[in-house]
């Protein structure tokens, strides 16, 4: 794929730092002398020519990205941020707060966005006395403003709602990092704003590339911000790539746990898909290892999820599809891996705890002291791996082929997953085999209005809504198709 906004291609064909801003790139001087030296550097992938790679968005792959990295470094762990959190109730949020209770004097809560929990949202505004409080609805901010009158807050933040309470609190003027902990789409736009006031990036949200990679990207670099992983694969690549030289990087290895259908074979699942939908509707949203939203949970049970990482890792560190690869780690003990150039494997390890990459992503390049169990290798016994079957997970072959063709086909394929995915959800009739059959569907309907280049926000938001229609309109039809990959 290859997004004409975005310089394509080798990434030492330039020194310019994706992801920072100009004072912090190399002096003209030692970009010169760089620059008569770039054949000193290798070239990223594994077939040696670039092929199919773009700049990242991530702070990796460059000259300026390893000075950044090492400047901030040697400034020593007694930073001070100040933090937005987007979805401060839900799984990220909470974990984020967890973090700043064990580093008061790290960081400093500036906003917070939640759903309708108006209950939990007053128990975070008493303890971390943000700026800015925002919930879903009118309602639900009342009820929040009532919450807090009852308890006498003596420092009433400003209470905001709906999507451009949102916005409010991603653009709070006082915050120097975002954490993105909204799940699906409506992650974007006030990821984009954040962005555009200069603001570092604690993306959880997978959708904000997967959907917006073609605008984000060129956002990221125009404005000079960090843009750092917060999901545990991609921070597990991310610090897997701190010091590999430009160039080094040759092949992205994504763990997968395998969801809660890993230990079936294909045929046992479609069998227990024919005769037992119920109980695959109760196994689909239990994860057997991580503690993750409902949404996240289903998506790993089809191994979406692992097919939106692919996505985003291509837009997070430039690789191409091609040299992005995925593997079934039952464990989940082995985040990720990257492959360098000389062929050896550098993978990031750890317990099973979102609390790890979430704590790396708002204090990179640091490390600080956690009060977390440490890893026990000896206690764990063994890690095995294996190949994904993509004829029982079919969506990780629909999200390759979407991600291949790029433009606006990735937010087809999110939007469509997300529609699908709530609707099961909803126990509306929808089987588990049925959503791969409406994404697919909707990909091939989306092929008549393609676009790949120039690709706009309302482009993106435009194929996001149309996705959500086609699911609706197609549900009942969907049945009848047939399973997919076989």
């Amino acid at each position: 794929m290859k997004l004409p906004s975005i310089a394509v291609g080798f990434f030492l064909a330039s020194h310019q730092a994706s992801g920072f801003s100009t004072n912090l790139l190399l002096s003209s001087s030692s970009t010169k002398q760089s620059t008569s030296s770039l054949n000193v550097f290798s070239v990223s992938g594994s077939a040696g020519t670039g092929e199919g790679w773009i700049d990242p968005s991530a702070p990796v792959n460059s000259a300026a990205s390893l000075k950044k990295t090492l400047d901030e470094a040697l400034k020593g762990s007694t930073f001070k941020k100040r933090i937005s959190i987007l979805g401060s109730t839900g799984s990220i949020g909470t974990q984020t707060l967890d973090i700043v209770d064990a580093c008061p004097d790290n960081f400093v809560v500036d906003a917070l966005s939640a759903g309708n929990n108006a209950k939990l949202m007053a128990d975070q505004v008493m303890k971390y006395s943000p700026k800015v409080a925002s919930l879903s609805t009118p309602e639900a901010a009342a009820e929040l403003r009532t919450l807090l009158k009852e308890r006498g807050c003596t420092d009433m933040p400003e209470i905001v709602h709906g999507a451009e309470g949102i916005v409010e609190a991603a653009t709070v003027g006082s915050a120097d990092t975002v954490v993105t902990g909204i799940v699906g789409a409506a992650g974007l736009l006030p990821t984009i704003e954040a962005i555009k006031l200069g603001k570092d990036i604690a993306l959880a949200n997978k959708e904000t590339l997967i959907s917006g990679g073609p605008v984000i990207n060129p956002l990221v670099e125009k404005h000079g911000i960090n843009m750092l992983p917060a999901d545990s694969e991609h921070s597990a690549i991310f610090q897997c790539l701190q010091g590999v030289p430009p160039g080094g990087l040759r092949r992205v290895i994504l763990t997968a746990s395998g969801g809660a259908f890993r230990d079936f074979s294909k045929d046992e699942l479609f069998e227990m898909c024919e005769n037992d939908p119920r109980a695959v509707q109760k196994k689909a949203t239990t994860h057997p290892n991580w503690d993750m939203g409902a949404k996240i949970t289903l998506d790993s049970a089809t191994m979406m999820n692992k097919g939106l990482e692919v996505i985003e890792a291509h837009y997070l560190f430039g690789a191409s599809y091609d040299d992005i690869d995925i593997v079934i780690h039952p464990q989940s003990i082995v985040h990720s891996m990257v492959e360098t150039q000389d062929t050896s494997c550098i993978a990031q390890l750890g317990w099973a705890d979102m609390r790890l990459p979430i704590v790396y992503s708002v204090s990179w390049p640091h490390r600080l002291k956690m009060p977390y169990k440490p890893l026990n290798l000896a206690e764990i016994g063994s890690l095995t791996f294996k190949a994904p079957d993509t004829e029982k997970y079919p969506c990780i072959s629909l999200a390759y082929e979407a991600g291949k063709k790029g433009g606006t086909m990735t937010a087809v394929l999110n939007a469509a997953n997300e529609a699908a995915n709530e609707m099961f959800r909803e126990d509306v009739g929808l089987g588990f085999l049925d959503i791969p059959k409406l994404i697919e569907g909707a990909m091939e309907a989306h092929k008549e209005d393609f676009k790949v280049d120039d690709v706009t926000l309302d482009d993106i938001l435009s194929c996001d809504a149309w996705a959500r229609e086609y699911v609706a309109e197609n549900t009942k039809n969907v049945a009848k198709a047939p399973i997919l990959f076989t």
